[in-house]
């Protein structure tokens, strides 16, 4: 006679095998690994508020003594003492972050479509070739690129930046893996059916239902490019990024030491917020990612 698995009710849903130790092991263990991973941004944010004399005190100390925000006052005078604008380093920053990230989920999300839910001849040999890719890093195709992006006469331009994250081989894994295991082709069939073009089949129904992946794409592909810093494409420092600059200013020794831990938190606070504001999304991708019909 099979085994009755032991069952235990918690908020009117029936829960197997788990017990109350086990829920306290499990929650203790997340405990420890939340703090593990929250100590680094603790660390990193009052760096940015020590004084000078703080900062070079060893054993480092994780509780400020004496508080204040000169750190965040030196920095951006030495920022607006450049004769590029600082406004001029965020405005190129959020340009090719906004026009990279977009265009990169526009182009993965509808090549995706196409790969996972229309057939045609040569897409198994077009998506392992895709696959192959993913095991070259940037630093590997930079020369290539750098041909390619100097024939096409886009160097030393945003675009040099925009146009290769757009066509990033991670994106389109990413969307073409979750289309297959997210979207019926039952629920396609009868769209077309009911005289959908593939463009609004595309738009209405495929991509409301992978809401969490094209979510998890935006945030590494915002990261990704919000944190890009000197590029070997562009030379103009009318062009350059706010990442490239704030390292430039940060990188006169000791005495700016300060300077450059608040620049370290102002680059990590927009991918943070954006996190956070889909973080519910992320966590619904992990949880649907392994489910199947």
């Amino acid at each position: 006679m099979q085994k009755e698995q032991k069952i235990r009710i918690r908020k009117h849903q029936v829960v197997l095998n788990r017990s109350a130790g086990g829920d306290g092991a499990i929650a203790f263990f997340l405990i420890i690994m939340g703090v593990f991973m929250f100590i680094p941004l603790y660390y990193v944010v009052i760096q940015s508020l020590k004084p000078l004399d703080e900062l070079w005190m060893f054993p480092p100390k994780f509780i400020v003594q004496h508080p204040t925000m000169q750190n965040f006052g030196d920095l951006f005078n030495l920022l607006s003492d450049s004769w590029v604008p600082f406004s001029r380093y965020i405005f190129n920053t959020v340009f090719i972050t906004f026009a990279g990230t977009f265009g990169n989920l526009f182009f993965s999300s509808i090549a995706a479509y196409a790969l996972a839910k229309i057939p045609f001849p040569g897409r198994r040999p077009i998506f392992t070739t895709i696959q192959s890719s993913l095991m070259f890093t940037s630093t590997v195709t930079s020369i290539a690129n750098f041909i390619t992006l100097s024939t096409l006469g886009l160097l030393d331009n945003p675009f040099a930046i925009i146009i290769p994250a757009w066509g990033s081989s991670m994106g389109l894994y990413l969307m073409k893996q979750f289309m297959e295991s997210s979207i019926s082709d039952d629920v396609l069939q009868s769209a077309r059916l009911d005289g959908c073009s593939e463009l609004k089949t595309f738009w209405s129904i495929a991509m409301p239902l992978v809401k969490p992946g094209w979510l998890t794409l935006i945030i590494y592909s915002f990261q990704g490019l919000w944190n890009t810093g000197s590029s070997i494409y562009i030379y103009s420092e009318q062009w350059k990024t706010l990442n490239y600059a704030i390292s430039q200013i940060t990188a006169g020794g000791i005495v700016r030491a300060g300077a450059s831990a608040a620049a370290s938190v102002i680059m990590m606070i927009v991918p943070i917020l954006v996190f956070i504001i889909s973080q519910s999304n992320i966590i619904e991708t992990m949880a649907s990612s392994g489910m199947k019909d």
